[in-house]
């Protein structure tokens, strides 16, 4: 296990992640880590008792463009306009009600007060973005992450009312595809990404995107 000092200037090779793709502990969660992490196929994923861990898992899960599905029900919903989506106008709301929502047999409760404040500095130095769907003056689902060029590292998402994170995210991912996006990084298996395209492929491919996209 590759112990990090307070300030990262450097990580070790993603190929020295053990078989869950966990690959190094310790430093701190600023600007400069987190760019540097997601520029190299890394990403912050721990809980509250724990110092950050750093992961890279292979094989990694995206959605290539291409591969997006979306469902008949939901272009309806969509076509609809039934919610309002919103761009980067309320970050830190967004940010915050992902950290309330629990996720069956997943680390819901990562998003902790640090990492809360890490993520809206990184927002407001323009590499964390986020969508939003409102419905009747109400933020009622959305998601965020980081955009670097051509990728865009998903992080979590929220939803109080059926279908709203997803509607927020297949438009953002409607339209980043149709701009020239070319990787949506999703970090690990889920069903419901899976349902929206999400695939495996090998790590060594997935930062061979990172390289040409960024």
């Amino acid at each position: 296990m590759h112990i990090l000092p307070n300030t990262i200037t450097t990580f070790p090779p993603v190929t020295k992640a053990d078989e869950d793709g966990l690959l190094a502990v310790g430093g701190k969660l600023t600007n400069e880590s987190l760019l540097l992490a997601y520029q190299s196929g890394i990403f912050p994923w721990f809980t509250d008792d724990e110092p950050p861990l750093w992961w890279s898992p292979d094989p990694r899960f995206v959605i290539l463009p291409g591969n997006l599905v979306v469902s008949s029900s939901m272009r309806k919903i969509l076509n609809s306009k039934h919610f309002e989506i919103k761009w980067n106008t309320s970050f830190d709301q967004v940010i915050a009600l992902c950290s309330k929502i629990k996720r069956k047999g997943q680390r819901g409760t990562w998003i902790t007060n640090d990492v809360k404040t890490a993520y809206i500095d990184f927002h407001k130095a323009g590499f964390a973005v986020c969508g939003e769907a409102w419905l009747n003056g109400e933020l009622v689902g959305g998601f965020y992450g980081v955009r670097l060029g051509k990728i865009f590292f998903g992080e979590s998402m929220f939803t109080r009312v059926s279908n709203a994170s997803k509607a927020a995210f297949l438009t953002f991912a409607e339209n980043f595809f149709a701009g020239g996006g070319q990787l949506i990084d999703c970090q690990v298996y889920t069903e419901h990404l899976e349902s929206l395209g999400g695939r495996m492929i090998p790590r060594k491919e997935f930062l061979k995107l990172v390289k040409d996209n960024l």
